[in-house]
């Protein structure tokens, strides 16, 4: 189904991630540090990684901004550190989701694969789905984002978030009705972290010269028509 990279310091932890992965049919290859975890990213043929944030020497948010700085890799990342703090600042790293340990072998599969579904996007989608405002353009069938020519790499939420602001758009959306459009039931979203990915996406979209994301304080977000 996929070929996914589990990264964590501890062989057991490995162990058990490969064996449930594998289970829903995935292809899992393994890295015991940061660096080996670089050098198979490089090699190509890497569908999703599942990051450990707390290895020694090179850190799994080290590892997750060298990513994110070369490949548009959907990340999961797996932390000892459960404080929202800590997965919000997982997820403005670029994270898609953010699994704590002690976990459930069972719960990080379905999570793994929910990240995959929304990573892959909308494979029925016609150019009728594409949405434009100015120069953004956003193709579901593409899983795509540009301003002009320019592609602006978003992770699976915040292209997920993008496109129902935009499919909405001149509609003001509360953050629990964000949520609801976004979440999945084996991905929990709360209004702190709406707010982030929405500081995420304006950054990336800022220096392409567009930011079509208004506040409405008190309320919620809007893209204008």
């Amino acid at each position: 189904m996929a070929t996914i990279l589990v990264v964590d310091d501890e062989a057991h932890i490995r162990d058990v991630v490969r064996y449930a992965l594998e289970r829903e049919g995935h292809r899992v290859v393994t890295a015991g540090d940061g660096e080996e975890a670089l050098t198979r990213v490089r090699e190509g043929d890497v569908d999703l990684v599942v990051l450990d944030v707390v290895m020694p020497e090179l850190d799994g948010l080290s590892v997750c901004r060298r990513i994110r700085a070369e490949h548009p890799l959907p990340i999961v990342f797996l932390s000892s550190r459960g404080e929202e703090v800590d997965r919000i600042n997982g997820l403005e790293l670029g994270g898609d989701d953010y699994v704590v340990k002690p976990f459930s072998p069972r719960e990080l599969a379905t999570r793994v694969m929910a990240v995959l579904r929304r990573t892959a996007g909308t494979p029925t989608a016609t150019a009728h789905d594409v949405l434009e405002h100015g120069p953004l353009r956003l193709d579901p069938a593409a899983h795509e984002v540009r301003v002009g020519d320019t592609l602006v790499d978003l992770t699976a939420t915040e292209f997920k978030l993008l496109h129902v602001l935009l499919e909405f758009r001149g509609r003001v959306l509360g953050r629990s009705e964000l949520i609801e459009q976004v979440r999945d039931d084996a991905y929990h979203v709360t209004e702190r972290m709406v707010d982030t990915h929405v500081r995420r996406i304006r950054a990336k979209l800022r220096p392409c010269g567009v930011d079509p994301i208004e506040t409405v304080h008190g309320v919620g977000y809007k893209v204008p028509r």
